[in-house]
Protein backbone atom coordinates (compact mmCIF):
# COMPACT_ATOMS: atom_id res chain seq x y z
CA UNK A 1 0.00 0.00 0.00
CA UNK A 2 1.43 3.36 -1.04
CA UNK A 3 1.95 6.07 1.54
CA UNK A 4 1.81 8.78 -1.12
CA UNK A 5 -1.23 11.02 -0.71
CA UNK A 6 -2.51 13.82 -2.92
CA UNK A 7 -1.62 17.39 -2.12
CA UNK A 8 -4.57 19.71 -1.44
CA UNK A 9 -4.76 22.75 -3.69
CA UNK A 10 -5.86 25.75 -1.61
CA UNK A 11 -5.53 28.60 -4.06
CA UNK A 12 -4.83 29.26 -7.74
CA UNK A 13 -3.83 32.56 -9.30
CA UNK A 14 -3.53 33.11 -13.06
CA UNK A 15 -0.21 34.79 -13.85
CA UNK A 16 -0.32 34.99 -17.64
CA UNK A 17 -2.65 34.32 -20.55
CA UNK A 18 -0.48 33.45 -23.54
CA UNK A 19 -3.20 32.77 -26.15
CA UNK A 20 -2.67 28.99 -26.44
CA UNK A 21 -1.92 28.40 -22.77
CA UNK A 22 -2.18 30.04 -19.35
CA UNK A 23 0.37 30.05 -16.56
CA UNK A 24 -0.94 29.83 -13.00
CA UNK A 25 0.54 29.62 -9.55
CA UNK A 26 -1.13 27.23 -7.18
CA UNK A 27 -0.67 27.04 -3.44
CA UNK A 28 -0.92 23.45 -2.28
CA UNK A 29 -0.62 21.83 1.13
CA UNK A 30 1.79 18.96 1.71
CA UNK A 31 -0.21 16.02 3.11
CA UNK A 32 2.65 14.97 5.41
CA UNK A 33 3.60 18.30 6.93
CA UNK A 34 0.65 20.63 6.20
CA UNK A 35 3.17 23.16 4.87
CA UNK A 36 2.06 25.31 1.92
CA UNK A 37 4.18 25.40 -1.26
CA UNK A 38 3.88 27.25 -4.57
CA UNK A 39 3.68 25.29 -7.82
CA UNK A 40 3.34 26.54 -11.38
CA UNK A 41 0.99 25.01 -13.94
CA UNK A 42 0.83 25.57 -17.69
CA UNK A 43 -2.76 24.90 -18.72
CA UNK A 44 -3.65 24.26 -22.34
CA UNK A 45 -6.12 22.28 -24.42
CA UNK A 46 -5.59 18.59 -25.06
CA UNK A 47 -3.30 17.78 -27.98
CA UNK A 48 -3.34 15.14 -30.72
CA UNK A 49 -0.67 13.35 -32.76
CA UNK A 50 -1.47 11.16 -35.73
CA UNK A 51 0.80 8.74 -37.60
CA UNK A 52 -0.52 8.81 -41.18
CA UNK A 53 0.58 5.79 -43.23
CA UNK A 54 0.01 5.70 -46.99
CA UNK A 55 -1.08 2.70 -49.04
CA UNK A 56 2.63 2.36 -50.00
CA UNK A 57 3.66 1.96 -46.32
CA UNK A 58 5.14 5.45 -46.10
CA UNK A 59 4.73 7.62 -43.01
CA UNK A 60 3.56 11.15 -43.80
CA UNK A 61 5.93 13.41 -41.88
CA UNK A 62 6.04 17.17 -41.79
CA UNK A 63 8.97 19.48 -41.40
CA UNK A 64 8.39 22.73 -39.55
CA UNK A 65 10.27 25.45 -37.70
CA UNK A 66 9.95 25.33 -33.90
CA UNK A 67 10.42 28.59 -32.02
CA UNK A 68 11.55 26.98 -28.75
CA UNK A 69 14.64 25.37 -30.29
CA UNK A 70 14.83 27.67 -33.31
CA UNK A 71 15.27 24.59 -35.48
CA UNK A 72 13.40 22.76 -38.21
CA UNK A 73 12.04 19.44 -36.93
CA UNK A 74 10.78 16.23 -38.48
CA UNK A 75 7.38 15.41 -36.94
CA UNK A 76 4.04 13.79 -37.56
CA UNK A 77 0.93 15.97 -37.89
CA UNK A 78 -0.58 17.13 -34.65
CA UNK A 79 -1.98 20.04 -32.74
CA UNK A 80 -4.58 21.25 -30.32
CA UNK A 81 -8.06 19.86 -29.82
CA UNK A 82 -10.58 22.66 -30.35
CA UNK A 83 -13.16 23.25 -27.57
CA UNK A 84 -15.89 20.60 -27.81
CA UNK A 85 -14.04 18.70 -30.56
CA UNK A 86 -13.56 14.94 -30.44
CA UNK A 87 -9.80 14.09 -30.31
CA UNK A 88 -10.13 11.66 -33.26
CA UNK A 89 -11.77 14.38 -35.33
CA UNK A 90 -9.02 16.80 -34.33
CA UNK A 91 -6.34 14.32 -35.41
CA UNK A 92 -7.94 13.85 -38.84
CA UNK A 93 -8.30 17.65 -39.19
CA UNK A 94 -4.68 18.30 -38.20
CA UNK A 95 -3.50 15.65 -40.66
CA UNK A 96 -5.33 17.34 -43.53
CA UNK A 97 -4.35 20.89 -42.53
CA UNK A 98 -0.65 20.18 -42.04
CA UNK A 99 -0.07 17.64 -44.82
CA UNK A 100 -2.92 17.69 -47.33
CA UNK A 101 -3.43 13.96 -46.65
CA UNK A 102 -6.81 12.46 -45.81
CA UNK A 103 -6.60 9.96 -42.98
CA UNK A 104 -7.85 6.49 -43.90
CA UNK A 105 -8.75 4.02 -41.16
CA UNK A 106 -8.02 5.78 -37.85
CA UNK A 107 -7.21 3.88 -34.68
CA UNK A 108 -6.38 5.20 -31.22
CA UNK A 109 -2.94 4.43 -29.80
CA UNK A 110 -3.99 5.68 -26.37
CA UNK A 111 -3.40 8.74 -24.25
CA UNK A 112 -0.13 10.13 -22.91
CA UNK A 113 0.50 12.87 -20.33
CA UNK A 114 2.98 15.38 -21.86
CA UNK A 115 4.52 16.38 -18.52
CA UNK A 116 2.30 15.89 -15.44
CA UNK A 117 4.63 18.01 -13.32
CA UNK A 118 3.47 21.19 -15.05
CA UNK A 119 0.80 20.29 -17.67
CA UNK A 120 -2.67 18.94 -16.76
CA UNK A 121 -3.59 18.19 -20.40
CA UNK A 122 -3.51 14.96 -22.41
CA UNK A 123 -1.97 13.92 -25.71
CA UNK A 124 -4.33 11.68 -27.70
CA UNK A 125 -2.35 9.50 -30.12
CA UNK A 126 -3.62 7.90 -33.32
CA UNK A 127 -2.47 5.92 -36.35
CA UNK A 128 -4.21 6.16 -39.71
CA UNK A 129 -3.68 3.68 -42.53
CA UNK A 130 -4.63 4.04 -46.19
CA UNK A 131 -3.84 7.76 -46.20
CA UNK A 132 -3.92 9.62 -49.51
CA UNK A 133 -3.02 13.11 -50.64
CA UNK A 134 -6.34 14.74 -51.47
CA UNK A 135 -5.71 18.42 -50.89
CA UNK A 136 -3.27 21.20 -50.25
CA UNK A 137 -1.58 22.08 -46.97
CA UNK A 138 -3.73 24.64 -45.11
CA UNK A 139 -1.45 26.12 -42.48
CA UNK A 140 -2.45 28.98 -40.22
CA UNK A 141 -0.49 32.23 -40.29
CA UNK A 142 1.72 31.00 -37.43
CA UNK A 143 2.92 27.74 -38.99
CA UNK A 144 4.51 26.49 -42.18
CA UNK A 145 4.80 22.78 -42.90
CA UNK A 146 6.34 20.72 -45.67
CA UNK A 147 5.56 17.04 -46.31
CA UNK A 148 8.22 14.34 -46.29
CA UNK A 149 7.27 10.72 -46.98
CA UNK A 150 9.40 8.16 -45.13
CA UNK A 151 9.23 4.39 -45.64
CA UNK A 152 7.71 2.79 -42.55
CA UNK A 153 10.64 0.35 -42.47
CA UNK A 154 13.06 3.30 -41.96
CA UNK A 155 11.25 4.54 -38.86
CA UNK A 156 13.17 2.58 -36.17
CA UNK A 157 16.50 3.76 -37.57
CA UNK A 158 15.41 7.41 -37.67
CA UNK A 159 14.25 7.15 -34.06
CA UNK A 160 17.43 5.43 -32.88
CA UNK A 161 19.73 7.95 -34.59
CA UNK A 162 17.79 10.92 -33.20
CA UNK A 163 16.61 12.34 -36.54
CA UNK A 164 13.20 12.61 -34.85
CA UNK A 165 13.66 14.17 -31.42
CA UNK A 166 10.35 15.79 -30.43
CA UNK A 167 9.61 13.75 -27.28
CA UNK A 168 5.84 13.49 -27.81
CA UNK A 169 6.32 12.46 -31.44
CA UNK A 170 8.97 9.91 -30.44
CA UNK A 171 6.67 8.45 -27.76
CA UNK A 172 3.79 8.19 -30.23
CA UNK A 173 5.95 6.52 -32.89
CA UNK A 174 7.55 3.99 -30.51
CA UNK A 175 4.11 3.20 -29.11
CA UNK A 176 2.77 2.62 -32.64
CA UNK A 177 5.75 0.40 -33.56
CA UNK A 178 5.40 -1.62 -30.36
CA UNK A 179 1.67 -2.12 -30.78
CA UNK A 180 2.14 -3.00 -34.48
CA UNK A 181 4.74 -5.61 -33.50
CA UNK A 182 2.39 -6.93 -30.79
CA UNK A 183 -0.41 -7.38 -33.29
CA UNK A 184 -2.25 -4.17 -32.38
Amino acid sequence: MSEIRPWVRKETRKLADCRVFTVSESISMCPRTDNAHSFYVIDTADWVNIVPITINDEVVFIRQFRHGTEQITLEIPGGMVDPGEDPGTAAVRECMEESGFTAGDVESLGILRPNPAIFPNKLHTFVATGCERTGEIANTSTEHTEVELVPLADLPGLLQEGAIDHALVVATLWRMLYLKQSGM
